[in-house]
């Protein structure tokens, strides 16, 4: 029954792990496993079981391996309670709805045993209000959780230049909390945060200074939030509900769990950064990584092709361009021709380049090639099932990585004409 009930989550898993292969079966049976994967040993009612995910050629991160050691522990928990015969169908329900959440709150509870409630009732209020809308418009809040003392927590956002507006006594995080509309419209989980210990108690609000937010990319990706979070004591973590309704969760090392469309996700750069490992250089790789995940969370759909040939076969690879003769749309073009991915987000174009129609292309120094590139889709060399980007995207995977961000937000890596990950 084990087996049959992890069935019942397993499309939740291979979803957070990119689209990686899981199974469970008897221990007796996981001989040979290929190196590369996660392997892990749980024992459910006294029988030994293997967990086994396998993800081609991208490595699984340490993160990951982490979340699929507390899931199995959830996972081995759960079960036992649902024990008696003519309970299967509770089972997976209570499997399906929870499961991944209380995997989600052991992971941010880290070795420590005495807050995992907590942290799981601070995430079912924002998963309630990712569902609310006032006057027309998306409820949005954030938290920053810390782990340090008030006194540290006091002095760290001095530092930063940031205004604190403390709250004393401390209020607790009820069922209630979210009953004034202020809660969520005003503190937004853009600009203004709720500053919370690990107790989940409010101590005050936080109004980050605009000025440490230098660019669009930067303000989409919170990288001012990611910079307390470091300073907030080891396993501190900021949690928001953003425009969309997603529910952020920013840890350190960067990473943001992502919960969309119901489904929870994990953006690591490091999955990123290994895949473009040998096609770009590492100055230019940071940038693009986050730049894709704030097209990702704006909504908008590009692809980009990391070109590793020379200048003759990408005119070759050409059909046309989005902009065609004219001569104002070549002016434009050839203005940032040449200039890196940094150079771009610097001058705050690279969000507008990689946002409008047709393909961007770099080099592997982080160049840019060409923008608005019609790619000739006869290169795919068998049918593709999706829309023109994704045919876009398999066609260009034969000369070089590809990223591509759908307008609905996932983002997928594709590489010699195979989806290798994918991400929302």
């Amino acid at each position: 029954m084990s087996i049959e009930a992890f069935e019942a989550i397993k499309g939740s898993i291979r979803s957070f792990l990119g689209g990686a292969e899981v199974e469970l079966g008897p221990a007796a049976t996981a001989e040979g496993v290929e190196e590369g994967c996660i392997r892990k040993t749980i024992t459910v009612e006294k029988k030994p079981y293997i967990f086994i995910a396998k993800r081609g050629s991208l490595p699984f991160t340490r993160a990951e391996e982490a979340f699929c050691g507390e899931l199995l522990v959830a996972f081995a928990a759960m079960y036992s309670g649902f024990r008696q015969e003519g309970y299967n169908a509770h089972f997976r329900t209570a499997l399906i709805a929870s499961m991944m959440d209380i995997a989600v709150a052991r992971f941010l509870r880290g070795d420590r045993t005495k807050v995992f409630w907590p942290i799981q009732q601070l995430i079912q209020l924002l998963k309630n209000l990712s569902y609310q809308k006032y006057e027309g418009r998306q409820a949005t809040t954030g938290f920053i959780v810390h782990r340090t003392t008030q006194q540290n927590i006091l002095q760290l956002l001095k530092d930063r230049h940031h205004d604190l507006w403390p709250l004393k006594p401390a209020q607790n995080i009820t069922s209630e909390f979210f009953a004034n509309p202020l809660t969520y419209r005003y503190v937004d989980g853009s600009n203004l945060f709720f500053i919370v210990n690990i107790q989940m108690q409010v101590n005050g609000v936080v109004r980050v200074d605009n000025q440490s937010l230098a660019s669009d990319i930067e303000r989409f990706t919170q990288k001012e939030i990611f910079s307390i979070v470091n300073r907030a004591g080891e396993g501190a973590f900021a949690v928001t509900v953003n425009e969309s309704g997603e529910i952020e969760i920013l840890t350190t090392p960067a990473k943001i769990m992502v919960r969309r469309k119901g489904g929870w996700g994990i953006f690591d750069k490091e999955i990123f950064k290994e895949f473009l490992a040998e096609s770009m250089e590492p100055a230019s790789q940071d940038d693009l990584i986050w730049t894709a995940y704030a097209l990702s969370k704006s909504r908008h759909g590009t692809v980009i092709l990391i070109h590793n040939g020379g200048k003759k076969q990408l005119t070759q690879l050409k059909k046309g361009s989005v902009g065609g003769d004219d001569p104002i749309v070549h002016l434009l073009i050839n203005g940032v021709t040449g200039r890196t991915i940094t150079q771009l987000k610097q001058a705050g174009s690279l969000l507008r380049i990689l946002s409008t129609d047709g393909m961007t292309v770099f080099n592997s120094k982080g160049k840019l090639l060409e923008t608005g590139f019609i790619i000739d889709t006869s290169h795919a060399r068998e049918m593709v099932a999706g829309g023109g980007r994704t045919t876009a995207a398999y066609a260009a995977s034969f000369f070089g990585k590809v990223i591509k961000v759908s307008q609905d937000g996932p983002i997928e890596l594709y590489n010699q004409g195979k989806l290798v990950y994918r991400f929302g």
